[in-house]
């Protein structure tokens, strides 16, 4: 195994600045057999659980973390307006546990929700108040213990990472980086003069935006798509090193040869980072009962009853059975509250002239949900099978699809806010990518290139839903002809499939929305 680790990672969800898809970060750490690698994108957190998931099951330990924007002052302050840069600096957060992973959810959370300003950015109180869990390292060039050794500040630096020590204790280190850049060249030897003199662990890192060195152009093209400007304007946002890419442990070593315990000191670190998910357990919104009703359970099966004498003039042995087999079920599962849960949506859009579908998919062979009124098809008519929406040999959370009319659908979205508490219910994230014509277009106008052959070229690729570029090119002779060519042209086919698929903006889903029991950062 390597006896080194990458603990500064932009994936692709550091939006148009990293240029890395997730596959391929974690596809770069087993090839070279790295047992940890970190994930640690600009101000958010979301490609975290992706990250997780397929890193574990690549047998490779995943490092949860966050590149976080720190307010000079208070995160509050909207007032600095000496350049936006200029307003935070940058720390590097690590979860040690699942401590450390919530107080990161709240502090990323906070950052959006209370200093966003142009950045989502927390402050030095918020680091206090949740620091617990959390491993923080100094960070880029952009932290501020490297800006105040760059300002001739060192005595300042000292204090600073004493403040950062006396917040993190032992899981405070210095960060130290060395990508050719002048800047880092003068605050290198600095770094380390602070980590003996305080006896604060240094750790290096590579602040990698892509894995491999010839994908540098492609990620300036992506950071100009970000800004707007042309690759041949000499004012846009670009940087100044080819050296962002995912180093070996070979090259990392023999960069940091001076100080080789900045190379086994990662290891050190990515052994403290144990974080252990559970996506097996349920956390289904507490349902209000009225006053007089003492269970989920027995209040369920109540309105079931009540329901059925509504749905049938003749109840049999057969549907009273099959509705008393169902709730079984469902109370063996924990799911009444559920079926509470949507009957009352449903509920309060019929009685607001809401219109809402009748249900769809396997709810519809559900009994129960026929006589609490969610589905409007009678299973036993049409002989349908309620195993299908509910196993208990399966557990997996009940699949009701309801439609709510689009034009009204925000007043039921604000029924939930106010009966389950503002801080427990949030819309999702949608994420726009860039797909095959879309990546195109926008790598011809960073390219500078005539609009009609772009757009000529973006209109070989045929209308199929989810088609990729290599599809298109064996697809098509035209676009397989001029990406074997060697001009600008096959140029731009070249970025082009280095970008495609990556995260291009993220958005408010139109109707998924998550409910949880107590405060959502105390889940995602």
């Amino acid at each position: 195994m390597s006896e080194f680790v990458h603990l500064h990672n932009h994936t692709h969800y550091s939006l148009l600045d990293g240029a890395s898809r997730v596959d391929d970060l974690i596809n770069a750490a087993k090839e070279f057999e790295m047992p940890a690698v970190a994930i640690t994108d600009h101000g958010n957190m979301f490609g975290v659980i992706e990250f997780y998931q397929k890193a574990l099951k690549r047998n490779i330990k995943p490092i949860i973390g966050f590149e976080a924007y720190v307010a000079r002052g208070s995160r509050f302050d909207r007032t600095y307006n000496k350049g936006i840069s200029k307003s935070y600096y940058h720390i590097t957060l690590l979860a040690k546990n699942l401590e450390g992973y919530k107080n990161l959810i709240k502090l990323c959370t906070k950052g959006y929700l209370e200093g966003f300003y142009y950045r989502p950015r927390i402050d030095n109180k918020l680091l206090a108040e949740h620091s617990g869990g959390i491993i923080a390292l100094s960070g880029c060039l952009k932290g501020e213990i490297p800006q105040l050794i760059l300002n001739n500040n060192y005595e300042e630096a000292k204090n600073t990472a004493l403040k950062f020590q006396e917040i993190f204790e032992d899981d405070f280190y210095i960060e130290i980086m060395d990508h050719k850049i002048e800047e880092e060249l003068i605050a290198k030897p600095e770094l380390i003069r602070l980590s003996r003199e305080l006896n604060i662990p240094i750790v290096a890192t590579n602040d990698d935006h892509y894995i491999k060195r010839e994908h540098s152009k492609a990620q300036e093209i992506l950071l100009c798509i970000n800004t707007g400007k042309d690759i041949s304007n000499p004012n846009r946002l670009k940087f100044s090193t080819d050296e962002l890419y995912f180093k070996s442990e070979e090259e990392m070593t023999a960069i940091f040869e001076e100080i080789p315990e900045a190379i086994t000191n990662t290891i050190k670190v990515s052994e403290k980072c144990n974080l252990l998910l559970n996506f097996n357990k349920h956390y289904l919104p507490n349902f209000p009962l009225p006053e007089k009703e003492s269970s989920l359970d027995d209040y369920l099966e109540k309105l079931a009853n009540e329901g059925l004498k509504k749905k049938f003039s003749d109840i049999t042995s057969k549907i009273q059975k099959r509705l008393d087999y169902e709730l079984s079920v469902i109370k063996k599962m924990g799911f009444s509250g559920y079926f509470l849960i949507v009957k009352d949506l449903i509920d309060y859009a019929q009685k607001n002239g809401i219109t809402v579908g009748p249900g769809r998919g396997s709810a519809a062979g559900s009994l129960v949900s026929y006589v609490l009124g969610i589905t409007n098809l009678d299973p036993i008519k049409f002989n349908l099978i309620f195993e299908r929406f509910l196993n208990p040999e399966r557990i997996t959370m009940p699949d009701i699809d309801i439609d709510f009319c689009y034009e009204r659908r925000n007043e039921v979205i604000n029924y939930v806010i106010n009966k389950y508490g503002k801080d427990n219910v949030a819309q999702i994230i949608t994420f726009g990518s860039m797909t095959a014509k879309a990546v195109i277009r926008d790598v011809g106008r960073v390219m500078g290139l005539p609009y009609g052959d772009v757009d000529r070229i973006a209109k070989y690729i045929p209308n199929i839903l989810g088609i990729t570029l290599d599809r298109a090119i064996n697809m098509v002779s035209e676009l397989k002809e001029i990406s074997e060519g060697k001009n600008t042209y096959s140029e731009l086919i070249k970025y082009a499939k280095m970008l495609e698929g990556l995260v291009r903006h993220a958005s408010t889903h139109a109707a998924g929305v998550v409910i949880a029991p107590t405060p959502l950062t105390d889940y995602l």
